[in-house]
């Protein structure tokens, strides 16, 4: 299997963790812990899942130059952003404005920092394991 397809693969299955995060936020996190910390809480989970994911995925890709690595976090982030625009967009009805409101960091809310992460795992833990 190619980098790309791997790349989308597991981008993929972020995504399924990213949505099962989501749900516990609403479920439980923010009625345990209420608003601020819930979103808080969540973004650090979520942080902690996508980095064990490309600390899992490392060996699946094999040794890589430096430059791949950051190539697969960039191409993560960019699916990541596509994801959240067209679906706060499309299927939410949200203005971009209201899209846009998700990236300060306001209320709990530290999606810019769960990007940041998104971008830099791979490259990290394949720093981590020995593959670069």
């Amino acid at each position: 299997m190619s980098v790309g397809l791997k790349t989308v693969a597991l981008w993929l299955a972020i995504l399924v963790v990213a949505i099962l995060n989501g749900a516990l936020r609403e479920s439980a996190l923010i009625p345990c812990f209420g608003s601020v910390t819930g979103l808080v809480v969540s973004g650090i989970l979520l942080c902690i899942c996508i980095f064990l994911v490309a600390l899992a995925a490392v060996p699946w890709y094999g040794p890589l130059v430096s430059r791949r690595w950051l190539w697969i976090g960039l191409c993560w982030l960019l699916l990541t952003l596509i994801f959240e625009f067209s679906f706060g967009y499309i299927a939410q009805h949200k203005s971009f404005t209201d899209l846009l409101a998700a990236y300060t960091f306001s209320g709990g809310n530290i999606w810019p920092v769960v990007l940041v992460v998104t971008f830099a795992s791979p490259w990290i833990a394949a720093q981590a394991r020995g593959f670069i």
